[in-house]
């Protein structure tokens, strides 16, 4: 199979209030935090709300190659609400960000899993909430990564 292209992608985890955001090294090989955005829910049907138009300014700004965002399958494998309002989000996304390529992945548990290494590391409370959404988008990428270089090797 082809190797992954070289570039930086933006991993996205989607939340009903925030939008954690990660960024990869052009090598693909590891992926670090980038910042949080405030769902904007008030923006007019016509409009692009603000959120997206920070994405789409990251995305500019990095020189992003692609979005990977994550879409939160439950345990049984089938898509929920969540995944329903995430799918959506995308959409919007690729209208946004054309045309860099938006793909989704299976987020499960990115949140929890995030969540616990954070507190490993001691950060709890109001601090841990503030960086979730970073570090789930982190685990999101990560994982996203890993397995395009698990296909080519």
């Amino acid at each position: 199979m082809a190797e992954l292209t070289r570039g930086v992608r933006i991993g996205v985890d989607v939340g009903q209030v925030r939008v954690g955001v990660s960024r990869s090294d052009p090598d693909g090989i590891l992926a670090t935090p980038l910042v949080t955005l405030a769902r904007d829910l008030t923006a007019a049907p016509d409009a692009v709300p603000s959120d997206l138009a920070e994405l789409a300014a990251l995305v500019a700004e990095h020189g992003a190659v692609e979005v990977v965002v994550g879409l939160p399958v439950n345990l049984a494998g089938r898509h929920g609400p969540a995944a329903v309002h995430v799918k959506a989000y995308a959409d919007r996304l690729v209208d946004v960000i054309a045309p860099v390529p938006v793909t989704l992945t299976d987020e499960r548990m990115s949140t929890v899993v995030a969540s616990r290494r954070l507190a490993e590391r001691g950060v709890r409370g109001k601090r841990q909430r503030a960086v979730v959404d970073q570090a789930a988008a982190v685990e999101i990428l990560q994982s996203w990564l890993d397995a395009q270089r698990r296909r080519t090797q």
